[in-house]
Order: structure tokens, then sequence, then C-alpha cells
């Protein structure tokens, strides 16, 4: 049987580096703050904003919400960015997605300062990233890496897989994977045999949003699997909550994998509580004390 990647006990950890640096910044007279601005009513990003806040209050971080109806326009969306841009008690800036149809997502997302953008979503950080700069990083794909480090230590010289092209997980995976010295195939809708590639790794990061696509004839005996997939289906009867993988036959044939849930998924708030403190010492002009 694999070792089982707890998510839960890794996010405990850097949550717990968070707060201590909170304290180191509350000492220097600098409060991080992180803006949540929700646009509409969906139920599931309520329930994400509502996490977030949970895990910056238990950290030290103060945060502001910013709620504004369905039918809200896109230049009212922008005017509150505007002002959480200017203000500099505000060092994290985060707009939940998704955003009502009507409004250009790219268009929000680009009017976030760089330097506030805890997502790692605006054009300057994703080509940050791909030259190997320190930015902003995306929660999801930084949380993955942090809970490859745990299990693996150095990846240099692994060939990493990634299953999926999305510019939220897929992309700014491939090019974390990159930058920590893994050779790296990305596969995807288009591509032929896909299975027979991921048979080639060492490490599988599967983020492509099919449930149980991926079974234990895509692994290679002993690779590491990351489950990036949340997906809710019915089953005998129950709606649950299943991952990428076909967790059952994968995990007799991995080194180790993540389950869902419980893996990936605390991962990304405590690497967004971790970008705001990143973010508000590098607008202060603290020193930044990395963990890693």
């Amino acid at each position: 049987m694999s070792q089982l990647i707890d998510g839960k006990a890794a996010a405990a950890r850097v949550l717990a580096e968070v707060k201590a640096e909170v304290e180191r910044l509350h000492a220097q007279d600098v409060e991080p703050a992180l803006a949540v601005v929700l646009v509409g009513d969906d139920p599931a990003s309520h329930v994400y904003v509502r996490n977030k806040v949970l895990r910056a209050g238990e950290v030290g971080i103060r945060s502001l919400e910013y709620r504004l109806p369905a039918e809200a326009s896109a230049d009212e969306v922008l005017e509150v960015v505007a002002a959480l841009n200017a203000d500099p008690a505000v060092h994290g800036i985060l707009v939940q997605l998704p955003l009502p149809k009507h409004i250009d997502e790219v268009r929000v997302l680009e009017a976030i300062d760089p330097g506030k953008d805890v997502d790692g979503f605006h054009s300057e950080n994703v080509g940050g990233l791909s030259q190997g700069r320190n930015v902003l990083t995306p929660c999801t794909p930084a949380g993955c890496m942090r809970l490859l480090h745990d299990t693996l230590g150095d990846l240099s010289g692994k060939h990493a897989v990634v299953v999926g092209r999305s510019n939220i997980v897929g992309k700014p995976m491939a090019a974390l994977l990159l930058a920590a010295n893994c050779s790296i195939s990305v596969v995807h809708s288009r591509s032929v045999e896909p299975e027979k590639l991921c048979r080639l790794a060492d490490i599988v990061i599967a983020a492509v949003g099919r449930p149980r696509l991926i079974d234990a004839g895509w692994i290679k005996p002993g690779a590491v699997v990351i489950d990036v997939g949340i997906n809710r289906i019915e089953e005998d009867g129950r709606s649950r909550l299943v991952g990428d993988v076909d967790f059952a036959a994968v995990q007799q044939v991995t080194a180790a994998i993540t389950p869902v849930p419980g893996g990936v998924g605390p991962m990304t708030i405590a690497m967004l509580m971790h970008n705001t403190v990143l973010a508000a010492r590098q607008q202060t002009g603290q020193a930044i004390q990395e963990a890693r």
C-alpha cells in the first residue's frame, strides 16, 4: 500500500509558518491584510470565501470582504479593485472566480496590482513565473509543489507528467516543475495515447476535471501521484467527491498519492495565506523569511 500524502497535515504546517511570519510582521508594525471581492450568489464561491476568511483569522491576517450583487457591472467591480490597489493597508487582493458571465474575468484580473495579486493570475506574474522570477505564484500549483518536496525532497531529474493545461493549474504547474529541474510532459485532450506518457512518469499531476480518468494502467509502479481534481458524482444513490484519479486502483501501484478530499484542497488556502504574507513583506520592504 502506498503512502497517503496528508494535505491537511501539510497545510497545518504551512499555516503555522505563516502565523509565525505574521507575528514577526506585527512586531514590525505591519498588519498583513487580504481583501476578497465576491460578486454574485454562487453557493460554492460563498463557501470558498468563508473558508479563506476563517483561515486568515486563524493566522492573524486581517481580512476584508467586498460583496457585490450578481447584476453589478464590470465598472463597479473595477472601481472596487482600483480602490484596493490604492490602499497601502491592503496587501493582497483576491477576486473570487467565477464572475458572472457578463463580466470579463481577464479584464478584472489584469486590473489587480501584480504585487497584490495573491492568486498569481495577473499576466505579469504568469510571465515572471515562466522566466523563473520571484513572483506571486498560483496557490494550487504552489501547494502541489510543497507536497512533492515534502514527499520526495529534491525533484531534480524526475520525469513529471501534468495532465491538463489550464491557466490556473496545468500551465503554472509545468513551469514550477521545470524550475525544480524536472523533465516535463503536458498531456491534454488532443494528446495521442496520453496513458503511455503517464506510464513513463515519476510524478503525475492530475488536473483535468474528469472523474477517475486515470486508472492504474496509466501509472508506473512507484510513481508519486498528486490529484488536483475535485468532481462531484452520484454513486450508490449518494453524492460524493472524487478526484481525476481512480484512487482505490491507483493506490495499489504508487509510492505515494493524495486523497480527494483531504489532499491538495487544504493546501490551496494555506498557500493563499503564504502569498499574502509574501506580498505584505515585499510591499513594506521587510526581509522575506522563507521556511524552505
